[in-house]
């Protein structure tokens, strides 16, 4: 399980943001398409496994599987893109520029989005039967948890808004950790380990994640969620989009580059301590 050393990794952090940026449009819609899908799909699973078995930690210990094949893949996520993009700016790459960083979030988002809705209107017509019958019990959870998480918010004014906010952050914490993870080792089992780790985390405690709110909320809304799709943009996908890009590049992005890839000079020892030593 070959393992980088952080400074081998951090850079390989900034040149993915670099490489993102200038990718083209349908190949950046296509890749965000494609990992807004497969977050969608694994985030039906989890919910699955936690009705069927009773236990939400068992949801929580599969939902990473999703994460991991849309990264082997080499698709991208808003979260990822909000924590790499910073970095080829902040660095200073040649043709950068904040317009070309907004430019990758706005496809990306669009991407996501676009993946994700596919996903929740199949899944919708899949337990419905075609929208002919109840949506069972694993559609009936997927709505109360859009009920819960915007007007259970809502029921609190600001204070219930900037705990979607606190909670966004703490969410792309761990995921952009899941993102470093997959840079961390040449094997795919190493990509895979320390991708799991960070992502069950998240999941399991109900952080919010912008990109999988993206299938719970419209799924929701298809399959009797009361509520509206104002409340869902502002009671939930804004202030988890603003605290997934706060959250993932000041405690990951921001704090790995200063550290190991901007690392500060070693301090000097004094004259008395050098005799001291001699």
């Amino acid at each position: 399980m070959a393992y980088l050393i952080p400074s081998e990794f951090v850079t390989k952090m900034v040149d993915a943001g670099e490489s993102k940026i200038f990718m083209s449009t349908r190949d950046t819609l296509i890749r965000a398409y494609m990992a807004g899908a497969i977050l969608a799909l694994a985030a039906v699973f989890a919910v699955t496994v936690a009705v069927q078995t009773g236990v939400f930690l068992v949801g929580a210990m599969l939902f990473p599987v999703g994460f991991c094949m849309l990264y082997l893949m080499g698709f991208d996520l808003l979260t990822g893109v909000f924590v790499l993009t910073p970095l080829a700016l902040l660095d200073k790459r040649p043709g950068v520029t904040v317009n070309g960083v907004l430019r990758n979030w706005g496809l990306v988002f669009l991407g996501n989005f676009a993946g994700a809705l596919t996903v929740a209107f199949m899944m919708a017509f899949v337990f419905t039967y075609g929208f002919n019958t109840d949506p069972g019990p694993v559609g009936t959870k997927i709505a109360s948890v859009g009920e819960a998480r915007t007007l259970g918010y809502a029921e609190y004014g600001l204070a219930g808004w900037l705990t979607i906010f606190l909670r966004g952050m703490l969410c792309n914490w761990m995921v952009s950790m899941g993102v470093v993870g997959a840079m961390i080792s040449t094997t795919v089992s190493g990509k895979v380990l320390a991708m799991w780790m960070p992502i069950m985390l998240f999941f399991f405690m109900g952080f919010e994640h912008s990109v999988v709110n993206m299938f719970l909320f419209p799924s929701a809304m298809i399959m009797g969620g009361d509520f509206s799709i104002m409340d869902y943009f502002i009671w939930n996908e804004i202030p988890t989009a603003l605290g997934n890009l706060v959250g993932g590049l000041a405690f990951t992005g921001l704090t790995l580059y200063s550290t190991h890839y901007k690392t500060a000079p070693k301090r000097k020892l004094a004259a008395s301590a050098k005799e001291a030593m001699a």
